[in-house]
């Protein structure tokens, strides 16, 4: 039997999903958590315990749109792990299918959620971690609010033991929620690597996409820029240009030229806007000053 984890920052959307989560008689537990810090915390704590501790986690019902870290961003850290667990996406939002299935999602479940919809999800995650996939007892639907659900012959019988999983590696010292506040995962090949966010001297716009620049390369995320403009403010980037993003700490000079402005970045010279070149040269005198 699942045990679940749902999250979503509105917290009557992600009571009504537990609610449904809850009355699935495949499911065992149902836990909820409200924002991108405490799911992370919860399922590092999850893979602490093991596979088989009490804290295990089998599957995330993940909202995408989220204050700070999107669902999407929660499912590529996520993904840098072992053992990590089985992702249901639930969303308001159509747009983001391609993205959620490139990330090995089990399903894709667009709000409201109907409770036939939900159990379908519940199914192919059962399906998936090789346990019983019948549908819920209860053909009516859920149960009123306020009741139990039924059990009597709602159940499936129980199974016999499963042979034991294969020992789970352990956990790395720096939480999944530390490389949340300090790294940005990115993908190639296949590979999920974590770039720590001190290392990117500017971020190039290439469409939906951002090119994150460091000393030792450049990386390519599926994150417009603009979300990475507003995420960073506080780390000291800032907006030189509608293609450019840059670590106000890592400009090396600012250069005027025949009314045009522009910085050198490293051996990168990236022009600046008007719209931007005076707020760019106050932050840096502020910046000298201290």
């Amino acid at each position: 039997m699942l045990r679940a984890l749902a999250v979503d920052d509105e917290k009557p959307l992600l009571e009504e999903l537990l609610y449904l989560l809850r009355s699935d008689p495949r499911v065992h537990s149902a836990e909820g958590a409200s924002d991108a810090t405490e799911a992370l915390r919860r399922v590092t704590r999850a893979l602490e315990s093991g596979p088989d501790g009490p804290d295990r986690i089998d599957v995330v019902f993940l909202d995408i749109h989220m204050a700070g870290l999107t669902g999407l961003d929660i499912a590529r850290l996520l993904a840098g792990f072992a053992r990590p667990p089985l992702i249901v996406f639930v969303t308001a939002h159509e747009g983001f299918a391609v993205q959620a299935f490139d990330l090995k999602a089990v399903d894709y479940v667009l709000k409201p959620v109907r409770p036939e919809r939900l159990a379908e999800a519940v199914r192919r995650a059962c399906v998936q971690l090789g346990g019983p996939a019948g549908a819920p007892a209860a053909a009516s639907g859920p149960p009123v609010r306020g009741q139990a659900p039924a059990t009597a012959g709602a159940r499936p019988a129980p199974q016999p033991p499963q042979p034991p999983l294969p020992a789970h590696r352990p956990v790395p010292e720096v939480t999944v929620a530390d490389r949340a506040a300090d790294q940005i995962a990115v993908e190639l090949g296949g590979v999920t690597r974590f770039v720590a966010i001190a290392d990117i001297a500017y971020v190039e716009a290439q469409g939906d996409y951002a090119r994150l620049h460091t000393d030792g390369g450049s990386h390519l995320v599926r994150i417009p820029l603009s979300t990475l403009e507003q995420r960073w403010a506080a780390r000291g980037f800032v907006r030189i240009h509608r293609r450019h993003l840059v670590a106000l700490g890592r400009i090396d000079e600012l250069r005027l030229d025949a009314g045009t402005t522009s910085v050198r970045v490293g051996a990168a010279e990236l022009q600046v806007s008007r719209r931007h070149a005076r707020e760019l040269r106050d932050l840096l005198m502020r910046h000298a000053t201290g």
